[in-house]
């Protein structure tokens, strides 16, 4: 079939306009720049929107990530269990403060599975590092009760999951959170991050991770890092957090249309009763055998459908030192899974030509 006549639609696309821009030229006319009142006033208000008491905003998602397993205590030597099947910088952040990072299996949902990680605990091991993948959280009790027993560290990797809940508990609120404000997630600074935590203390560690270990002007009290965020992200941010809410309901209205009208060949994500799932990727799994070939499909459509992600971490070459390839879930998922276009920016006009192109292709391929 010869490609769609009507506009390409995105994989992602990030909503910003008119408030963002004023928001930023405020910014610029105050002269402060960097951690200043912006940054306070969007670590404040993501911490009452999330339900959780303390928030650092940092430069990225990533050293969030690194940010949050420092102040676990995490460090060399230590082993972190973390999911297979996730972005690379889960596993980067666990190597950049000395740690290992030891590759645990995912269950039907792309989560960690806990039986998996149960047969990875040795004595080294810290932490357990789950990832609310897709924009689902893990049930977090269950991630507690098992740290508990093992004697771990609680770190979420919540990058991928604003305001996302699961059975009264929301993302980021157990043990230390880490959030991504990068261009593509639900909401975005461009680049950034956030930290959360219900301890005071570990947000004050945290505090002075990110600006170079200071209590106070040119007093160093440990040890830390430059990774401060700017007023002129943190006023994008906060504009996109006022936002949050309703793009997050257009998210969630998009992927109920898609499972109700998707046809069979798409096998849809299944969310559990518990949990309230905020679709920062939809994602479905067709066989492994013609996946690049409904992919390819797709884009001739104009449908930028996508893959998230195409290799575990297990089988890269960055983290070849680490691994034992043997997390088969990871490699299924890899090889199945298909992410179409489900953001705030698609409207019904747009959802109905990805159902329809998705139709066309299921009658051609099966």
């Amino acid at each position: 079939m010869l490609a769609d006549t009507h506009d390409h639609i995105p994989i992602a696309a990030p909503d910003l306009g008119v408030e963002e821009e004023e928001a930023v030229l405020a910014v610029l006319r105050s002269g402060r720049l960097a951690q200043g009142p912006e940054v306070e006033a969007l670590e404040e208000e993501f911490a009452e929107a999330a339900g959780i008491g303390h928030v650092v905003a940092v430069a990225n998602g990533t050293v969030a990530l690194q940010a949050a397993l420092h102040a676990a205590g995490v460090g060399p030597g230590d082993e972190v269990l973390v999911p297979d099947f996730t972005f690379a910088a889960t596993a980067n952040a666990v190597i950049a403060v000395g740690a290992v990072p030891v590759f645990v299996d995912i269950d039907e949902h792309f989560l960690l599975d806990l039986d998996a990680a149960a047969a990875k605990v040795t004595s080294a091991t810290s932490a357990i590092l789950p990832v609310h993948l897709y924009g689902l959280m893990v049930d977090m009790a269950a991630v507690e009760a098992f740290a508990s027993r093992h004697g771990l560290a609680v770190v979420e990797d919540a990058a991928q999951a604003h305001l996302a809940w699961r059975a009264g508990r929301p993302a980021g609120g157990t043990g230390i959170g880490a959030f991504s404000l990068y261009a593509t997630k639900n909401m975005t600074t461009g680049e950034g991050g956030l930290v959360t935590t219900s301890d005071a203390e570990v947000a004050n560690r945290l505090r002075r991770f990110r600006n170079h270990g200071m209590v106070s002007r040119y007093e160093h009290e440990e040890w830390g890092l430059n990774l401060r965020l700017t007023d002129l992200a943190a006023a994008i941010g906060r504009v996109q957090l006022r936002k949050l809410p309703e793009a997050t309901e257009r998210r969630r209205r998009n992927a109920r249309y898609f499972s109700e009208h998707l046809p069979e060949m798409f096998r849809t994500p299944q969310v559990p009763d518990d949990a309230h799932h905020v679709f920062h990727q939809y994602v479905v799994r067709v066989p492994a055998e013609i996946r690049d070939d409904v992919l390819a499909a797709f884009r001739e459509r104009n449908v930028g459908a996508d893959v998230y992600y195409p290799t575990p971490l297990d089988h890269q070459k960055a983290f070849g030192g680490y691994a034992r390839r043997d997390c088969p879930a990871a490699e299924r998922a890899a090889a199945e899974v298909i992410a179409l276009p489900v953001h705030a920016r698609v409207g019904r006009d747009e959802r109905e030509r990805i159902v329809a192109a998705a139709r066309e292709i299921a009658e051609e391929m099966t």
